[in-house]
């Protein structure tokens, strides 16, 4: 594991107990972050604590709570001293189905975790990293919300909605010491597959160049460079890691 520079630097990840978090977290860590996981599920975020040696602060958040966030952020603010990076990685799939036969209540799930969730966690943290006139915040979005998977609508349109959610902020912090990017991954082994028909899982897979799909790792040495005080002249950006699926 290559490791960058974050000595002393102070990061929340949320969706920290699994996947594409978990992943983040431990390099974060392993780099000399102080790293606190924000997750929904207790008893992941403490087997994800366990493999960070307990040295994590967890806390457990429902992101689409905006009150449960703030108060969230600001304790984690007061413990550390500060928050230096935000890395949002929380988000479900929700179910496969045709958009005329898209569940309801499925799809404003679907909205509630990964769109309005993450805007509250990115209002949460900014105030708090503008009066340090330094920040890096991270979204996770998808190559779904670039190209529309079909039978995934609710997934894709928010994730659309990711992307440009950090275009918007990363241009409002331009002139800040914060920067504002989001990650594209193409189809990535997490628990999050169990949320999926294996029809949708091959027709992902059937689209990636390079046969095989992304790893966490993989997804979290592109997310912590981003989150590092190296990337300084990129903000409201799009950063691919698809396998070659990304066309634009």
């Amino acid at each position: 594991m290559n490791r960058l520079d974050f000595q002393d630097r102070r990061a929340v990840v949320t969706g920290g107990a699994s996947g594409i978090g978990l992943a983040t977290a431990r390099r974060l860590f392993a780099s000399g972050a102080r790293v606190a996981l924000w997750d929904r599920d207790e008893s992941a975020l403490a087997r994800a604590n366990d493999t960070l040696g307990g040295n994590a602060v967890t806390n457990v958040v429902d992101v689409t709570n905006a009150y449960a966030v703030e108060d969230a952020a600001n304790a984690v603010a007061k413990h550390f001293g500060g928050i230096d990076a935000l890395v949002c990685a929380a988000g479900i799939t929700g179910p496969n189905a045709t958009t005329w036969a898209y569940p309801v209540d499925a799809w404003r799930e679907v909205f509630d975790v990964n769109v309005h969730g993450l805007f509250h966690c990115n209002r949460a943290v900014v105030p708090i990293m503008r009066a340090a006139d330094y920040g890096r915040i991270v979204n996770i979005a998808s190559v779904a919300g670039k190209e529309g998977n079909p039978n995934a609508s609710a997934y894709s349109a928010s994730k659309a909605a990711v992307i440009c959610l950090t275009k918007s902020l990363g241009k409002e912090l331009a002139k800040t010491g914060i920067r504002v990017n989001c990650v594209t991954p193409a189809a990535v082994r997490t628990p999050i597959f169990d949320q999926m028909t294996q029809e949708h899982i091959d027709f992902m897979l059937s689209k990636i160049p390079m046969g095989r799909f992304g790893s966490v790792d993989e997804i979290a040495a592109l997310v912590c460079w981003l989150a590092s005080e190296d990337c300084a002249f990129s903000t409201g950006a799009v950063f691919d890691a698809s396998g070659g699926r990304a066309t634009y």
